[in-house]
């Protein structure tokens, strides 16, 4: 297992969202790092605000090439698509009040309860991850909730001690919506940083994990970042729980 939950702590209004750090043996984080691949291989974004990505979705080629030749990557990606990923996920929400209706509520209960309850048959939740990276410069992510098909995000850090100057921003900001007509947006329709009050942030460090759960109201995003030229990437692994 490559994370560890024990330092998660939740806090659970406006929706639970919370933050484990350390999240991996140093050796591990490291290795990562050192194996971050460069922006040349990453997709624009602009549609998401200003925003880089190397995943299944954006530039499949040549993430597929990655995974395939680096062995650290390949190695995380199998346990990433792994039962045991979500099971170890679902567990650690289940033992902070987070009951998804999924962590060994399937054991023995067969194909009834997946077609009761969706996500109770493990074959209909799936992960990915994808390598994301924001400039320095300007770079952001505007308020969202996530789209309907996602469980659980887990936002990783990958940025070496001292690497990162706090001054430049970059932490994940906890939304509330400024009138009450945005606080129901379960299909993730984007929204203004103007549209939204900042409840709190999660800093941007290294070796943790923001981990939220999808709701209605799960806004958050990432401010216009005020670095300048030359300064380092905002580069994370973005971790998707989902419906299959």
């Amino acid at each position: 297992m490559y994370f560890d939950y024990g330092h998660l702590e939740f806090r659970y209004e406006p929706f639970p969202i919370g933050c484990a750090r350390p999240l991996m043996a140093p050796e591990v984080y490291a290795e990562f790092l050192a194996g971050y691949p460069p922006l040349e291989l990453f997709a624009n974004i602009p549609k998401l605000g200003n925003k880089y990505s190397l995943s299944e979705r954006f530039n499949p080629r040549q993430y597929r090439d990655l995974i395939k030749s680096k062995a650290p990557w390949r190695e995380f990606h199998a346990w990433i698509k792994s039962r045991g990923f979500i099971d170890d996920v679902m567990a650690a929400l289940k033992a902070r009040h987070l009951d998804l209706g999924y962590a060994g509520a399937r054991k023995g209960l067969g194909k009834l309860a997946g077609d009761l309850v969706p996500w109770l048959d493990g074959g209909r939740l799936s992960a990915r991850f994808e390598f994301s990276m924001l400039p320095a410069e300007g770079g952001h992510i505007l308020p969202h909730s996530d789209a309907p098909s996602k469980i659980v995000t887990l936002i990783v850090s990958m940025v070496g001690e001292g690497e990162w100057d706090p001054a430049f921003g970059g932490g994940t900001d906890i939304n509330r919506p400024k009138e009450s007509r945005l606080s129901y947006n379960w299909m993730n329709q984007q929204a203004s940083f103007d549209d939204m009050e900042v409840v709190d942030t999660y800093a941007f460090q290294p070796n943790q994990a923001v981990v939220f759960v999808k709701t209605h109201n799960s806004w958050h995003s990432v401010r216009p970042m005020t670095g300048g030229p030359g300064s380092p990437m905002r580069r994370t692994l973005t971790i998707n729980i989902e419906k299959s």
